[in-house]
């Protein structure tokens, strides 16, 4: 991947603020792809649907959040669990060369998919040569 297109960002100590209830808040695991003309990054985040999942772009900073709905079939109940659900935040800094008005999301079966457009000026093109 190429080092202009997009950066990750660490996580940090968040800023004091309220937040009710407490719940945990997960880093969802980021596949991150790219081509000539677009960045492809696939989230992971269960539990989470198109409702539940906000994506702000401030600046140069790309925020993921999403908080999971746990939902069991009706009639059941938790009899055993192995994993807690929670809400999820991952953070990217975003380079100039992606066009920030062509970013798309969609999310399906608990996997976000966030498609960045190239701007026209940062994709790759072959230069033709000729004779002469």
């Amino acid at each position: 991947m190429s080092q202009t297109a997009m950066t990750k960002r660490e996580s940090q100590a968040p800023v004091p603020s309220e937040r009710a209830p407490q719940t945990t808040v997960y880093t969802p695991r980021v596949d991150i792809r790219e081509t000539d003309a677009e960045v492809l990054l696939v989230a992971d985040m269960p539990g989470v649907d198109e409702g539940s999942v906000h994506i702000d772009l401030e600046g140069s900073e790309l925020t993921i959040r999403g908080k999971a709905v746990p939902k069991a079939p009706e009639g059941f109940s938790l009899t055993y669990g192995e994993y807690e659900s929670g809400d999820y935040e991952r953070a990217f800094t975003l380079a100039d060369t992606i066009d920030r008005e062509g970013i798309r999301a969609t999310v399906r079966d608990g996997v976000l998919r966030l498609t960045l457009p190239k701007a026209k000026e940062a994709q790759a093109r072959r230069i033709p040569v000729t004779s002469g």
